[in-house]
């Protein structure tokens, strides 16, 4: 009979879902899953800091719509994950962390790096447990892919010992047809209001997030949207689930329409901080809400019809239950008109002459250059990011990774990795704050060293901008400590790493910057100083939501 160690279980679970890349640090604990993934041709991918790792298996997860898979050591390996984690959980990413610890046999003993692990997660995961022998590795891990991916997806922390990963097992069975990817249709009777509330509404309006891009709804979105001919709003993953042109999408109307919507269908679309908790809508508005999370219709405002369910299926119950509709056109024009005129207040920004740079100058030369290909953009970062995404076109779904609702920066280096990882063919732009930087920057080396080439637009204020605007107004600038940075030369921290650099100071010097940058095949940085008075000029303070 075969005898397997738990780390070879651990390796064999992780190929039977398909798990091409884990995420780690280098951590003596977790050598055993390490030896198992090699056995298998699983690519260990080893980053500068674990938040980072966890950050990677993070971004892995959206755009497999899967499982991603971050392994780190005891103690400090795991409390440094903690906050990658975190971000997961409150963006809904189905994220597997594997945590070493010490022998069984050490522990409560004073062991290395000993601590209590599991209590850390209880808040920021749906499940979080220690597996306590060998061959309880594959039902335990079975239970971590079911409880991760089903419902309202998120993360599971386990930790897993030393020995449990060393000892052998037996002849081992792997557990199979441990959870369904069977997706739940909305309640019928639901359907049908829905449907009738819209064919009611005289203002229609959309608002559309990340369920589009998780439950691939983008097409069942566009053909509801045109039948009922209703403008669309889209935040999170589900940007660039309708491109630019279509008649349907609308950008920077969206605080007018929704508080002017007699009805609004909400998709995937938490009712938190990026709608007012509810209240970007009218008092009267009637909202039809859909989710596949129970617990999350209702939350902060009222809802007229709630339908639970996978929002591709009930995006196509609604459309196929939808009768006749008034003809929206003229509704329709009239918030074109108004798209179009803020959109040529925003064509002035990008067109500001003059240095420091205006963000959104920069921005609309990364749109443009970008664009000629077919790019990934990861958002890290504060005004630069929020005012970038005013700009930047997204012409297909899955394009866009940001961190979520938690705001956590640091995303960008690791974002970049994963999606360079499983797309080699597409060009990574990672639209990077100065602060942002600090926080796993380093990572760049990790992208230098696996050989995945990207493109990082650092936007450099000298300043934690988004705080340091509204805290000067608020308080003076003597009572605004902690706001400022150097003018850093990012461009060079990326040569030293082995990458390129490009410094650029004036406007007529970013797009031949980028030109070269992209042309680099290498990890490639193109610093550029920005005007840090400019989100307060252009009355463009905010999150990129």
């Amino acid at each position: 009979m075969a005898t397997f160690t738990g780390g070879q279980l651990v390796a064999r679970m992780l190929q039977a879902e398909g798990i091409r890349h884990v995420f780690t640090l280098s951590g003596l604990h977790v050598a055993p899953i390490y030896a198992g993934c090699a056995e298998l041709g699983i690519q260990l991918v080893d980053t500068r800091h674990e938040q980072a790792a966890a950050h990677a298996a993070d971004a892995y997860a959206r755009l497999t719509r899967g499982p991603g898979v971050a392994v780190v050591t005891a103690g400090p390996g795991v409390t440094d994950a903690v906050t990658g984690v975190a971000n997961a959980h409150a963006a809904n990413v189905p994220l597997l962390l594997i945590g070493g610890a010490a022998p069984t046999f050490n522990q409560s003993r004073g062991a290395l790096q000993e601590m209590e692990q599991v209590d850390l997660f209880l808040r920021i995961t749906k499940w979080a447990d220690r597996i306590p022998s060998p061959e309880l590795i594959p039902a335990y891990l079975a239970k971590a892919f079911r409880i991760m991916t089903t419902g309202r997806p998120g993360p599971v922390f386990l930790e897993i010992a030393w020995d449990v990963l060393s000892n052998g097992v037996e002849d081992p069975k792997l557990p199979t047809g441990y959870r369904t990817e069977a997706r739940c249709a909305g309640d019928p009777a639901y359907v049908d209001r829905a449907a009738r509330a819209i064919a009611e509404a005289r203002h229609p309006a959309v608002i559309a997030g990340s369920s589009i891009w998780w439950d691939d709804a983008a097409e069942a979105l566009r053909r509801l949207a045109e039948k009922a001919q209703m403008p669309v709003f889209l935040n999170g993953a589900g940007r660039g689930c309708l491109p630019p042109d279509h008649p349907c999408f609308f950008q920077h109307t969206r605080k007018d329409a929704l508080a002017e919507a007699d009805v609004v269908v909400g998709v995937g679309t938490p009712l938190d901080f990026r709608l007012g908790y509810g209240e970007a809508f009218r008092e009267d508005a009637r909202l039809i809400q859909i989710d596949v999370d129970p617990g999350e219709i209702g939350r902060n405002r009222a809802v007229e019809i709630g339908i639970v369910g996978n929002a591709r299926l009930v995006l196509e119950q609604i459309e196929a239950a939808l009768g006749n509709t008034p003809d929206r056109s003229d509704f329709l024009r009239e918030l074109r008109r108004r798209e179009e005129k803020k959109r040529e207040k925003l064509a002035a920004y990008e067109a500001t002459p003059g240095a420091p740079i205006h963000h959104s100058r920069l921005a609309r030369v990364v749109s443009d250059f970008a664009n000629r290909g077919d790019p990934m953009f990861v958002a890290d970062g504060g005004n630069w990011v929020a005012m970038a995404a005013k700009t930047i076109e997204l012409r297909q779904p899955g394009r866009w990774l940001d961190p979520g609702p938690l705001g956590c920066l640091g995303v960008g280096a690791p974002f970049a990795i994963a999606a360079k990882l499983l797309h080699p063919e597409r060009q990574v732009w990672v639209i990077q704050g100065d602060g942002s930087f600090g926080l796993n920057g380093f990572d760049y080396d990790t992208a230098v060293r696996f050989g995945l080439p990207m493109v990082i637009v650092v936007g450099n204020d000298a300043a934690w901008g988004q705080i340091r605007l509204p805290q000067v107004a608020l308080f003076g600038e003597e009572r605004s400590p902690a706001t400022r940075l150097a003018p850093t030369r990012y461009d060079l921290v990326v040569e030293a790493l082995g990458g390129h650099g490009e410094l650029v100071t004036e406007p007529d010097q970013i797009l031949p910057a980028l030109e070269r940058a992209a042309a680099s095949g290498k990890v490639a940085c193109v610093n550029v100083m920005l005007d840090p008075e400019a989100p307060m000029k252009s009355g463009m303070m905010g999150y990129a939501v």
